[in-house]
């Protein structure tokens, strides 16, 4: 581990908040594992000051999330800890009665994950989840905390599920802010933001620290706001272990290529064409999606770019059979899909995969890894009952994940392993089509590349069709052959990365 940071602020620069000057959370020389397993976070230290914001680096896996989430007395399910202690606000988190801990947890120090979607009650509207924690529930006070989160007033009437995944991020980050809370932790607060809106929400980090005196710390990957927002800056390092599973990047000129004769196949692929969605409730419509068309050849790797809330996800899950459009056509290969997932045939459910932003809504939590993998393995009967478990092995080699990894829960892997065992449950499928929605989002840039590199291996190992939705412009223009650039729900443009990357610019 090793500690980074700016000179402390000058005195105009502090708020009353600010004055007691004793640090709000204290960890000292912390480490956590599983008994007989892997560890999760090497010996550590941590000292958090009011008004000042602590960014949290280093690769996937080297135990930013499980810090973060130490500091509020969480640990994953059957992990310990082996050394250390965490004081907040003057309590030993890990010795705090159940009462106490969630009184903490409710009122004085706020966490957003990195699916914070997950946390949003579905039947509640944006407004709703706001007040429903706020210290001050009033109409007003809750349009100026979104309008604060760079949330447009007008979805404060709709539900989570008409929002994307930028918004939800920033709907969770009203609900910290709503309960004034002393201390603020974020886990990759900016994943999934474009550029324009990632630099609006570390102003908006920065003001914080400076006028409301919170103590704000995160994690992140992305060296542009570690460089904009944070006064320290603490690497962690990635624990010892026989194999990482980050995978190792090919080189460019190694890159795997499809073989030319794959450009000239008969079939159309996956085409929608005038895509309609809106997301209405108690009288208030939000258009998703407005005469979008939409087109991946076989083989091909077709990117999607555009301002968070521009309609990406909802175009992906569109593709995907999880979002009905409201008007619009889906054909594949020439044939009439079905809108509705379940209405397709069988063998098109198996052809066409989603690979979703967050790996742990394709990994049941309860479940070991190679349970998951079985599940698709069982349910589109791709390998008789006996050749299951060689098949999990063989699943788990293809995305460079070692075989034992298929006894391991996926709290019990880094976000870079977790996204390699989402792809590995999509492949099992045997899957013509993978749709990824953000898949290197919350990565860090060593273990993007390798996600990258290894979708672009399959892709010419299987003949794969794929389809990328990232706000990573560099990414998209190095793996993808064309890409779509959508606007407040439109295709604006079709074409090359580079000229397409260009008009975001």
């Amino acid at each position: 581990m090793t500690t980074t940071g700016r000179p402390a602020p000058t005195p105009q620069d502090s708020s009353p908040a600010m004055t007691d000057t004793s640090p709000p959370v204290t960890v000292t020389d912390l480490a956590i594992g599983f008994p007989d397993g892997p560890t999760l976070l090497r010996n550590t230290g941590l000292s958090l000051q009011s008004g000042r914001i602590t960014a949290l680096t280093g690769p996937s896996g080297s135990g930013k999330t499980t810090l973060l989430r130490a500091l509020i007395g969480d640990l994953p399910h059957g992990a310990q800890v082996t050394s250390g202690s965490v004081e907040a606000l003057g309590q030993d988190v890990f010795t705090l009665a159940p009462a106490a801990l969630r009184t903490l947890r409710r009122h004085r120090i706020a966490y957003v994950g990195q699916d914070p979607g997950s946390a949003l009650n579905p039947r509640m509207t944006a407004g709703q989840l706001i007040a429903e924690v706020a210290t001050d529930p009033t109409p007003r006070a809750v349009a100026a905390l979104m309008t604060e989160c760079r949330l447009p007033e007008d979805l404060a009437h709709h539900r989570p599920g008409a929002l994307s995944g930028g918004q939800q991020r920033r709907l969770a980050l009203a609900r910290a802010l709503a309960r004034h809370p002393d201390v603020l932790l974020l886990d990759e607060p900016t994943a999934g933001l474009d550029p324009a809106l990632r630099d609006e929400i570390v102003g908006l980090l920065r003001r914080l620290a400076a006028h409301r005196g919170i103590a704000v710390t995160l994690a992140c990957h992305d060296a542009h706001v570690v460089e904009a927002c944070a006064d320290t800056v603490i690497t962690l390092r990635a624990p010892a272990a026989p194999h990482s599973g980050t995978g190792v990047p090919l080189r460019k000129t190694e890159r795997p290529r499809l073989p030319e004769a794959r450009a000239a196949a008969p079939v159309d692929g996956l085409r929608a064409a005038g895509l309609e969605v809106a997301f209405t409730h108690k009288g208030h419509t939000h258009q998703a999606l407005t005469e979008a068309d939409f087109h991946a050849p076989p083989g091909s790797a077709t990117g999607i770019i555009g301002p968070s809330g521009s309609g990406k996800t909802t175009l992906l899950r569109a593709l995907a059979g999880l979002q009905k459009p409201d008007a619009g056509t889906l054909t594949w290969n020439g044939q009439p899909l079905a809108a509705h997932a379940r209405r397709r045939h069988r063998d098109q459910q198996r052809r066409i995969q989603l690979i979703p932003q967050n790996p742990l809504g394709a990994l049941n939590p309860a479940r070991t890894i190679g349970a998951s993998l079985t599940r698709p393995l069982q349910l589109h009967r791709t390998v008789s009952r006996a050749e299951m478990p060689a098949r999990v092995g063989e699943l788990l080699d293809d995305v460079g994940l070692p075989g034992d990894f298929a006894a391991r829960y996926p709290h019990e892997l880094s976000g870079g392993q977790r996204q390699r065992a989402s792809i590995a449950r999509a492949l099992a499928t045997e899957p013509d089509l993978l749709l990824c929605d953000e898949v290197t989002s919350a990565l860090d840039p060593a273990t993007a590349t390798a996600v990258m590199e290894l979708l672009t291996r399959l892709r010419a190992e299987r003949r794969l069709t794929l389809v990328l939705v990232s706000h990573e412009l560099d990414l998209i223009t190095a793996y993808t052959d064309s890409v779509h650039l959508l606007r407040e729900g439109r295709v604006h443009l079709t074409g090359a990365g580079e000229r397409v990357a260009g008009q975001l610019a």
